[in-house]
């Protein structure tokens, strides 16, 4: 039974969802899960998040706070609770062309931000799918397709404007709340309701992408020879790498992308992926940075991709490693992997600079599983990994847990991020989804 709300305040007549209303359909669920919250806020300005959270609070039920609702965890709606929906708040605005800051509102997803900057010459490193929304990303990390060039999204954020459990609304920067900023930069959805970033861009506008097919070897070692080049390869690389079934063995599907338009760096960056192993296909082209986080991404998010996903980091890949991944994405209870490189720029920010405090590694690995496999089919897949892989990144999680918490956020990170959670958030209102003790 759909529990009763009690009536709406007048900044939000006509932006309160219920069941039976015809937008709900579209509003309430994620891209992994098919939800049935109670109610959809669909706030248009600060003062309206404040009123949405007070009216949320009120309501003594579960809350949710959604900007795009791509996230893994599906936490971004939840049954007979409320969501606090952002994706009204949608803009992008260049404030200083000179000093390439740029304003996003929390609730554009990515490809509005690409396309908004592209006339501009400017460009902000932010995952791989246009239909990611930016707040979710941009509290969490925030590895994308320039991640060696550019680093984590979070490393570029020069403030946040906040809207705290109790409604209070703040602006977090070096010199204001200076605290509040290091939270949100990687550890966000614990610490308020982000409405806005100030994001420094980088001059860009075309990028080199090529897309390779490699036969992988079942000891892996054309993933050791991807890992290696990658710890070495110009900063202006990063790629991304899906493990696939092509008959009895396996194919790496990968994805470079150079951070420039030059054909001629394209091919000397990519060169060397070709000699990894066995290539199956090849392609490559100069293209706009804002075609790989395209507009024509942009959907509704309804339960269409349901799966659960864990995800460990490399510091270097060895040979053990990698028949360990080769075995992940293989086996009798095989699940989809991929690899990020990292490292680069992302290794330049210390450990303590933000809530991300994985600065050392150069490969995250991915595994997801889909129906009917849930989280013992996820957990026996993952198994030749779990002791080989360190620490994880909250973006690629579908369990946030406890133990996920600690690998997110190990040792004194994971302090602080609690100190500061329960500072900003005495009630645990907005970490209720944890399931923290």
């Amino acid at each position: 039974m759909t529990p009763k709300l009690s009536p709406a305040p007048p900044e939000l007549r006509g932006k309160v969802v219920v069941p039976g209303d015809q937008r709900y359909r579209l509003l309430r669920s994620t891209y992994t899960t098919v939800a049935a919250p109670a109610a959809v806020l669909l706030p248009e300005s600060t003062s309206e998040v404040a009123a949405a959270l007070r009216f949320a609070r009120e309501q003594g039920l579960p809350l949710s706070v959604r900007s795009g609702g791509h996230g893994l965890s599906g936490r971004s709606s939840n049954d007979g609770g409320v969501v606090i929906d952002l994706s009204s708040m949608n803009r992008v605005e260049v404030i200083d062309r000179a000093a390439r800051l740029v304003r996003v509102e929390a609730g554009a997803r990515w490809a509005q931000v690409a396309q908004a900057l592209s006339p501009y010459g400017l460009a902000v490193s932010s995952g791989d799918h246009g239909n990611v929304g930016a707040g979710g990303l941009a509290t969490g990390g925030g590895i994308g397709w320039l991640v060696r060039h550019y680093g984590l999204t979070i490393d570029h954020i020069r403030a946040a404007e906040v809207v705290l459990a109790d409604g209070t609304a703040v602006r977090a920067d070096a010199e204001h709340e200076p605290d509040l900023l290091w939270a949100v930069r990687g550890a966000g959805a614990g610490a308020g309701i982000v409405v806005a970033f100030e994001i420094e861009a980088i001059e860009l506008r075309d990028i080199g992408y090529a897309q390779i097919a490699v036969q992988v070897d079942r000891d892996g070692r054309a993933l050791r020879r991807w890992a290696d080049y990658l710890a070495s390869a110009p900063r202006e690389l990063s790629t991304a790498v899906t493990l696939l079934p092509h008959g009895r063995s396996l194919v790496a599907s990968i994805t470079a992308v150079v951070a420039g338009g030059s054909e001629q760096r394209l091919r000397a960056a990519v060169e060397p992926l070709l000699q990894i192993g066995a290539t199956l296909d090849q392609q490559a082209q100069i293209a706009p940075y804002s075609a790989l986080v395209s507009t024509a991404h942009l959907h509704a998010n309804v339960g269409q991709q349901p799966s659960m996903t864990t995800n460990g980091l490399l510091t270097a890949m060895t040979d053990e490693d990698a028949a360990a991944i080769v075995a992940a994405a293989s086996g009798p209870r095989q699940a989809l992997v991929q690899l990020r490189s990292v490292g680069g720029a992302v290794n330049d920010v210390p450990a303590d600079a933000t809530a991300y405090a994985h600065r050392r590694h150069g490969t995250l690995v991915v595994a997801s599983v889909f129906p009917p496999g849930r989280g013992a089919a996820l957990d026996a897949a993952w198994r030749p990994l779990a002791g080989r892989v360190d620490g994880a990144y909250v973006g690629f999680e579908s369990r946030p847990d406890k133990d996920a918490f600690e690998r997110i956020y190990p040792g004194a990170t994971g302090d602080r991020v609690r100190h500061l959670w329960q500072r900003y958030d005495p009630d645990g209102v907005l970490r209720a989804l944890w399931q923290l003790p």
